[in-house]
C-alpha cells in the first residue's frame, strides 16, 4: 500500500506498522473537502470502517486492523478522485466510498467515466448497475429500468435528458407518467392540464430543480423545451428530436407501454422506468412493466437494467426495508 493510482496525485500513504497507516493529502483544498466541516467526514469514515482516526496539519493517521485500514485508505482515494473531478464531496459519497459492492480497482474509474455534469452539481454512478444504466441512457435509443425506490432510475434519466437538451443535441424533453386514479379523475381536478398532472410528476420536478435550478427549468417549461404530458396524451404522436421519460411505468398497462415505445421517431430516446413492487392499479395483474420487459428483452437495440436493494442510495434504512419486504414476499410464496 504505497504508490497510488493515476488520479490520486494528491495522496501519499505510509505504513507505520501492522495496525497504523499515515495518509498525507498535499493539496489543502482537497484535504479540507475530504476531512469535511468540523472533521465530520473523518468522523463518519471512522465509524463506518471501525477505525480510530487522528487528524493534524495535512496528515491523517488511521489505526485499526489491516482489513479496516485498507477500507479506509480506499475510501479516501475515492473521495479525492470524486473531488478532483466534481469539486464537491457530498454526504452520500462518504457511504458510497466504503460500500462493499463498489469495486475500487483503478479507484472506481468506471463510475467516474459515467460522470454527468449539470449546472448545479456533478452526478456519478454510485454502483456498477448505475454505471451500466448511464451508459445505456447515452448509447441506446430505448432503455427500460426496473427496481426499487432510491436506485436512481428517474434521477439519472432526467440528468442525461436535460444535459442533452442544454447541449442542444435534442430539442425537447418530455416527462410522462400514468395518472393512476386514487378517488379523483384528472378531469375533476382543478387547474389546467399541467396543474392537473404536476402532482403525479413531483419526483421528476424535484430532480430537475436539484440539478438545474427552478428558474431555468420553469423557463424551459414555458418555452415548451420541457413538456409535461399524461401518458394518455402520447397516443397518435411521433416523437422526434426529443428525450421522453415514462416514469412509474408499473402503473401502465402492456398496451400503454407499447403505445409509448412505438412513438419513437428520428433522433429520439425513450426511457421507461418502474418499480414492480409498487403497483397502484386496482387490478395489479394489469401492470405491463414485467410483461413488456419479457417481450422486449431479446431485442438487442433495447437495453434493460434491473436494480435491486444493493443499488439504493437513500437513507441506509431504505435498503434494509426493501430487503425485509422482499423476504416477506418470498416467505408468503413458499
Amino acid at each position: 500500500m504505497s504508490e497510488i493510482s493515476k488520479l490520486d496525485h494528491n495522496l501519499i500513504i505510509k505504513k507505520i506498522d501492522s495496525e497504523t497507516v499515515n495518509l498525507q493529502i498535499t493539496d489543502n483544498e482537497t484535504l479540507m473537502s475530504v476531512v469535511g466541516q468540523f472533521d465530520q467526514n473523518l468522523k463518519d469514515l471512522a465509524k463506518l470502517t471501525s477505525t480510530n482516526i487522528f487528524f493534524r496539519g495535512n496528515s491523517i493517521t488511521c489505526k485499526g486492523n489491516k482489513e479496516n485500514i485498507n477500507i479506509f485508505c480506499e475510501a479516501v482515494k475515492f473521495l479525492i478522485n470524486k473531488y478532483f473531478l466534481t469539486k464537491i464531496i457530498e454526504k452520500e459519497d462518504i457511504l458510497l466510498s466504503v460500500k462493499k459492492n463498489v469495486e475500487f480497482n483503478d479507484t472506481n474509474i468506471k463510475s467516474f467515466k459515467q460522470l454527468i455534469k449539470t449546472p448545479r452539481k456533478s452526478v456519478i454512478a454510485r454502483s456498477e448497475k448505475q454505471s451500466d444504466y448511464i451508459r445505456a441512457l447515452k448509447e441506446k435509443d430505448i432503455v427500460m429500468s426496473l427496481g426499487p425506490a432510491g436506485t436512481g432510475k428517474s434521477f439519472l434519466a432526467v440528468s442525461v435528458a436535460v444535459t442533452l437538451l442544454m447541449e442542444k443535441k435534442i430539442e425537447r424533453v418530455i416527462l410522462s407518467r400514468p395518472a393512476v386514479e386514487a378517488g379523483e379523475k384528472l378531469g375533476f381536478l382543478p387547474g389546467d392540464m399541467k396543474e392537473k398532472v404536476d402532482p403525479y410528476l413531483r419526483p421528476l420536478y424535484d430532480a430537475l430543480y436539484e440539478l438545474f435550478g427552478a428558474d431555468k427549468i420553469d423557463k424551459k417549461i414555458e418555452t415548451g423545451e420541457i413538456e409535461i404530458a399524461p401518458l394518455a396524451f402520447m397516443r397518435g404522436r411521433t416523437l422526434k428530436n426529443c428525450f421522453a421519460i415514462l416514469d412509474e411505468a408499473q402503473n401502465a398497462t402492456e398496451t400503454q407501454i407499447k403505445m409509448f415505445l412505438t412513438r419513437i421517431g428520428e433522433n429520439s430516446k425513450l426511457v421507461v422506468n418502474g418499480d414492480p413492487s409498487q403497483i397502484d392499479l386496482i387490478n395489479k395483474s394489469q401492470s405491463g412493466l414485467i410483461k413488456s420487459k419479457n417481450i422486449l428483452k431479446h431485442i438487442k437495440e433495447i437495453e434493460i437494467v434491473e436494480f435491486d436493494h444493493k443499488d439504493v442510495f437513500r437513507h441506509p434504512l431504505v435498503s434494509k426495508i426493501i430487503r425485509a419486504y422482499q423476504k416477506k414476499s418470498a416467505d408468503d410464496k413458499n
